[in-house]
């Protein structure tokens, strides 16, 4: 049998008729515009380019800077990217000719502003300009952030949640943030405690913002609504620019919603088509909930339906892969299905059981259509390098089914460095990576992912083993971090583990920003969007794994009720 998965295979010699380079893709949907009836289209262009007029007409006035953060955080960045670039560039010229004491976009009413210099500092490193945390010096003063509150006679609540927003883009040793964070965060809180029917509208918006702050979530979700709301007083009045934003926000919603339902139903299609389902029934059988891991990842990029799709057919395998380790296979099993995992060939599949065999071969026809729209649609194939993935993430299985199985309770060092890799996030996106045309050596694409992998793995797998993330349905033992750190500290608490997990989350994301954020500038688009979808998938993680006390998730039936009619399935 011809090994269409051999490294030295020649696709040009020996193709299979599905690998002719001009064959039709796998996936076509209709284009998004498409969806819109003609006048509605042409209202829809009509709006967008009065709100584009908005923003080019906007530069160097104060407002510039609150149009182009609401239009980035509902999503709207690529219909306005050439504007929105022009906007920060002209922003970060003013910044850096200006002393902070010069510069009238940074003051109100001739004093500093806490709103102002936030946003200021966060949009920019957010667009990879250069701007360290002393910005903030003068504000905090000698006595510390409290000397903020002594030089109001009233709580500047729109500056704290600002500066609570800039926070949370902070790097490694960056103190000043810290500080800024914990005491930002202290007064929000101890407000809406005092105040708790003076505004409520203000204190949902203030609740939203600190249990989702806007770079650490999808905003054009969580806080569609709050975003168009802003955070003014009673007497202020709407921008001009608010209503023609709005109008887009809803229609480009309402194209999106049309779409991602479209591949949803592709999605659960090719799900039920396997007949895993009926094989594994203890197996998670979840495929709307695959599905929002990719269409999160990639929500901003509308043009990229195939690659959402068949982000989703890896996503599936993960947990699958995952529940057949947990909850089905023997020792011996196990041991053999690593094997043939590792072999990638079909015929290693002879001495499996029958439910095993179904998903080794599923597992490999899959892999290989991925590899084949890579090739189709970019000109080179990455199956040795996506076979290396899926083998190392059963061999992290393997490894947790043997802890298991033996008793043994490794140290936390360990099993987070084996946990990183169980969490399928380097086989996540490793096939994002070719999925969107980037390639190279071995050497070379290790290298540019391996930070960004590791970091958004850490966060994912310390999210779920928080002690509240327990997956509904699921009975089997995984093991935890918190339950290795207590046995490696036995003076420890829970509470105080739960803490230590808190932190180490946190120095994660420092080193995130760090990652994405510096090198923003000088990354291709290419590039830029793989990073972009790799935040976007370390912000899913609290939506995908907080559970409630009823083992539920009700930021993601909130996240999903935006989008679509029915619950998970």
């Amino acid at each position: 049998m011809m090994n269409l998965f051999h490294p030295r295979f020649d696709y040009h010699r020996h193709h299979h008729p599905s690998f002719i380079p001009n064959s039709k893709p796998l996936i076509s949907l209709h284009r998004p515009c498409s969806r819109l009836a003609t006048p509605v289209k042409e209202d829809y262009e009509m709006r967008v380019e009065e709100l584009r007029q908005y923003l080019e007409g906007s530069h160097g006035q104060k407002h510039s800077l609150v149009m182009v953060d609401a239009i980035h955080r509902l999503g709207l960045t690529n219909q306005y990217r050439s504007q929105i670039n022009a906007a920060i560039l002209n922003h970060h010229y003013s910044f850096q000719t200006k002393s902070q004491s010069q510069s009238p976009l940074l003051h109100c009413n001739g004093i500093p502003s806490l709103a102002n210099v936030s946003l200021s500092f966060r949009l920019l490193r957010c667009h990879g300009y250069h701007i360290t945390a002393d910005v903030f010096n003068d504000l905090k003063g000698r006595g510390g952030w409290s000397d903020v509150d002594r030089r109001r006679p009233d709580i500047d609540i729109a500056g704290l949640m600002e500066l609570y927003e800039a926070a949370q883009l902070s790097f490694e040793g960056e103190t000043i943030l810290d500080e800024a964070e914990e005491f930002s965060s202290k007064i929000l809180h101890q407000y809406c405690l005092s105040n708790p029917h003076t505004d409520s509208i203000l204190s949902n918006n203030i609740y939203v913002r600190l249990k989702h702050p806007y770079h650490k979530s999808l905003t054009q979700i969580t806080q569609r609504d709050i975003v168009l709301i802003k955070d003014r007083g009673a007497s202020e009045k709407p921008y001009r620019w608010e209503h023609a934003l709005r109008s887009v926000v809803e229609m480009d919603l309402h194209m999106k919603q049309s779409l991602f339902e479209d591949e949803l139903v592709h999605a659960h299609k090719w799900w039920n088509g396997l007949g895993l389902s009926k094989e594994l029934k203890l197996a998670r059988n979840q495929p709307k909930k695959w599905y929002i891991w990719s269409m999160a990842m990639l929500m901003g990029n509308i043009g990229l339906s195939e690659e959402r799709i068949l982000l989703t057919k890896s996503i599936a395998f993960i947990y699958i892969l995952d529940d057949v380790f947990d909850l089905y296979g023997t020792p011996h099993e196990l041991a053999a299905f690593t094997q043939a995992i590792e072999k990638w060939d079909y015929d290693a599949a002879g001495t499996l059981p029958d439910y095993m065999k179904m998903c080794y071969k599923a597992l490999l026809d899959t892999t290989n259509d991925i590899a084949r729209a890579i090739y189709i649609k970019h000109g080179h194939n990455p199956i040795d390098y996506l076979k290396k993935m899926w083998a190392n993430l059963c061999k992290a299985f393997y490894i947790e089914a043997k802890w298991f199985t033996s008793g043994k309770v490794p140290s936390a060092r360990e099993y987070l460095e084996n946990g990183k890799v169980s969490s399928g996030v380097y086989v996540l996106l490793a096939n994002l990576y070719f999925l969107l045309g980037l390639h190279g050596t071995e050497t070379r694409v290790d290298c540019g992912m391996s930070t960004v992998i590791s970091s958004v793995a850490t966060i994912l797998r310390l999210w779920d083993d928080l002690g509240n993330a327990k997956d509904e349905h699921q009975d089997g033992k995984d093991g935890s971090y918190i339950a290795c750190y207590m046995e490696d500290n036995r003076h420890v608490s829970l509470a105080q583990a739960r803490e230590h997990v808190k932190k180490m989350i946190a120095i994660e994301w420092k080193r995130l920003n760090k990652e994405c954020l510096c090198s923003y500038n000088n990354l291709s688009t290419t590039r830029a969007l793989f990073h972009e979808a790799s935040l976007n998938l370390a912000r899913m993680v609290p939506l995908m794994y907080n559970y409630n006390d009823s083992q539920q998730l009700p930021d993601l039936e909130e996240f999903i009720q935006n989008l679509f009619s029915s619950k998970i399935s």
